[in-house]
């Protein structure tokens, strides 16, 4: 693929970064309702996903699609409206074209897998979500499915990372505290969920072959206890509140993260240990 354009669809926290760093090979575009909050050098393209008419006028020639949404609102509605209308939309204005874009990733998450029981989960495991969020996410990985173009899932877990310290507030603050034999945990931190992204596109890009889904997680799954014991003994804590919450929200699995592995990603963070330290001591690995 020569000189490929790759349209980043979404561009917040996440669809940022991987633009950002696809665009020091690549001549990236940023979809965004607000053009203005798209930075150089990508190219800014004004569009609202929503919005049929307007899209069409502003859509720009693409050899790649990375689909990268943030919802609106955390609710059904909101999911809804990012990940299967504007999916939807964008899809069928580049399959209407002469000249389609050679594949989409779009970026989903683990929670399309409704394991509780501490059951390994792969790409090809069953998905039977309990939660909206889960079933709107594989209505979405369905229409990739049904288009003419070649279309890629990337399941992501919890994202963590400098400026996603949620986990780390929490125990700070006593407000999580579970036994050490509670549920499974999985996450990526924020460097490794760019850098996967962007090593997906650049195989893209040399036209190597690419699954249908991949999971991005990093390479132990723990148990939530496990996690909290151990932030517990890196950082000063306030003693444990009597409503702390006492468990995962959402089940117990582990995700297996062989199939990106397998396709030669190397992980920056293999755990939280590394993961977390690194957020600790202010310290961010460099990508070779």
């Amino acid at each position: 693929m020569q000189n490929p354009r790759i349209l980043m669809a979404g561009c917040g926290s996440l669809g940022t970064r991987v633009g950002l760093a696809l665009a020091a090979d690549y001549h990236v575009l940023g979809l965004r309702r607000q053009a203005h909050k798209v930075p150089l050098p990508m190219t800014p393209v004004q569009a609202d996903l929503l919005k049929p008419r307007q899209l069409a006028s502003a859509l720009p020639p693409a050899d790649i699609l990375v689909y990268c949404l943030t919802p609106d609102q955390y609710d059904e509605a909101g999911y809804r409206d990012a990940f299967v209308t504007g999916l939807d939309n964008l899809l069928g204005l580049y399959e209407k074209r002469e000249q389609r874009p050679a594949q989409v990733f779009f970026v989903a998450s683990t929670a399309v897998y409704g394991q509780k029981n501490d059951e390994w989960v792969d790409e090809t495991s069953a998905t039977n979500p309990a939660r909206y969020n889960g079933q709107v996410l594989l209505e979405a990985e369905a229409r990739i499915a049904a288009s003419p173009i070649a279309g890629t899932s990337v399941r992501l877990s919890g994202i963590y990372g400098p400026n996603r310290q949620g986990m780390l507030r929490s125990v700070a603050e006593g407000m999580v505290a579970p036994t050490r034999g509670s549920g499974y945990s999985n996450r990526i931190h924020e460097d490794d969920a760019v850098g996967l992204l962007c090593h997906l596109v650049h195989k893209a890009v040399r036209g190597e072959s690419l699954e249908t889904c991949y999971i991005g997680s990093d390479c132990e799954p723990s148990r939530l206890g496990d996690v909290v014991a151990w932030l517990r003994e890196q950082l000063p804590c306030e003693p444990v509140r009597d409503d702390a919450r006492a468990g995962s929200r959402v089940g117990s699995k582990r995700c297996s993260n062989q199939r990106i592995l397998h396709s030669g990603y190397q992980f920056l963070f293999p755990s939280y240990r590394e993961g977390y330290a690194s957020i600790l001591h202010g310290k961010r690995e460099p990508r070779p």
